[in-house]
């Protein structure tokens, strides 16, 4: 009997053109656009997931992720996948089937978190809020006080809305009560005032791609000391092996035990997004984000355009701007591509076709780029 090899099939093998990416200002809900620096760094020859130069740069993404988030919790890593990793990694890790999780909604991001938390068997409560307000401490401990939740799950940026949740006090409520405080930071690290330590903050994930001015593909992610003890108190594996920190605390940690081929070169430019915000200072890039989103709010204004949420819990980061009675919002973010080659995002959710979303974010935080877009937006509605 011979063996014959089959032949080449070369039916589908169609090669598409060398890239050829359009110059794109990224003004929606993300992603932003890379600083030049990270972009720089991304594209550094990779080494190995072991070795000693990378195990070295994971230690200095840790040390700018806790001075980012000020937090001093030695588990705080960057999981290797987007920010909806992270998101589910704070959940898979801490929830047991039967736990009471209390979600508060006020938004498309919250109902994810519902979500994901009864996908791992928890007992899901919600506090619901009208798309564009924010809790008062008071309703939250109403909350608490009614469900005794093991976790209360909220987001701190709702993306979904443009409104930003106050936390001050709600992890000393937590403590009260014996229940964990996980927060959703995604559209607000690195260009919204946070102190995860001083809130008492026990579970937090963000992104890359926003406020950090980073592509794509990291999820930054942090645990307290509290969070750790849960999950070192489990009764149950962690049903997601990806995502069990007991697991990649041996790579992340000391012992450098190998888990997964993390990916490096996003590491690199993490590191290099982190590090450039360092330089800037925290206080300073908080207050560029919001003396940008200002003379957008005040160039709105004048266009006779309104803002979806009061100002006292707008945020910086992203504005949810009231699209005008007989204006088809699409058509408008479709010609601001097409003809300015800017993007800005629609309405999710509850708010589809009522809202355009325009995010202000790490590097696309400069005024010439608000400008930029008043102006041709200007002319768009004009038309």
């Amino acid at each position: 009997m011979s063996l014959v090899s089959p032949s080449v099939n070369d039916k589908n093998r169609i090669i598409p053109p060398e890239l050829n990416v359009p110059p794109r200002l990224l003004l929606g809900p993300g992603p932003s656009n890379a600083n030049p620096r990270v972009l720089q760094a991304l594209a550094m020859s990779p080494v190995g997931h072991l070795d000693p130069y990378f195990l070295q740069l994971m230690n200095e993404v840790q040390t700018l992720l806790r001075y980012a988030w000020q937090t001093d919790n030695p588990m705080t890593i960057p999981m290797s996948g987007t920010g909806s990793a992270a998101m589910e990694a704070t959940l898979a890790n801490i929830v047991e089937p039967g736990d009471v999780v209390l979600v508060g909604v006020m938004g498309y991001f919250g109902y994810r978190l519902v979500d994901m938390a009864g996908r791992y068997g928890a007992d899901v409560r919600k506090l619901v809020k009208p798309w564009g307000r924010v809790f008062s401490l008071e309703e939250l401990r109403q909350g608490i006080e009614t469900h005794r939740p093991k976790v209360l799950a909220i987001v701190h940026a709702e993306t979904s809305t443009g409104a930003c949740q106050p936390l001050e006090g709600l992890g000393e409520l937590c403590r009260e009560f014996d229940c964990l405080l996980l927060v959703d930071t995604v559209t607000s690290l690195g260009g919204v005032p946070l102190f995860l330590d001083s809130w008492g903050v026990d579970l937090s994930y963000s992104c890359s791609q926003k406020g950090l001015g980073c592509p794509p593909g990291l999820g930054p992610f942090t645990m307290s000391p509290r969070a750790v003890e849960k999950l070192k108190n489990r009764s149950t594996k962690v049903a997601n092996w990806y995502l069990d920190v007991s697991l990649l605390s041996q790579y992340w940690g000391q012992d450098r035990v190998y888990h997964h081929t993390a990916p490096i070169n996003m590491n690199y430019a993490l590191r290099e997004a982190l590090r450039i915000l360092a330089q800037e200072g925290l206080e300073a890039s908080w207050n560029r984000h919001l003396t940008n989103a200002k003379l957008l709010w005040e160039g709105l204004n004048d266009l006779g355009l309104k803002c979806h949420v009061h100002e006292d819990y707008r945020l910086p980061t992203l504005t949810t701007v009231r699209i005008p009675e007989g204006v088809d919002g699409k058509a408008i973010s479709r010609q601001l591509l097409t003809e300015y080659n800017i993007e800005i995002g629609n309405g999710l959710g509850e708010l589809a076709g009522q809202v355009w979303r325009v995010g202000l974010m790490g590097y696309n935080s400069r005024p010439e780029n608000v400008l930029l877009l008043l102006s041709a937006l200007k002319r768009v509605l004009n038309r």
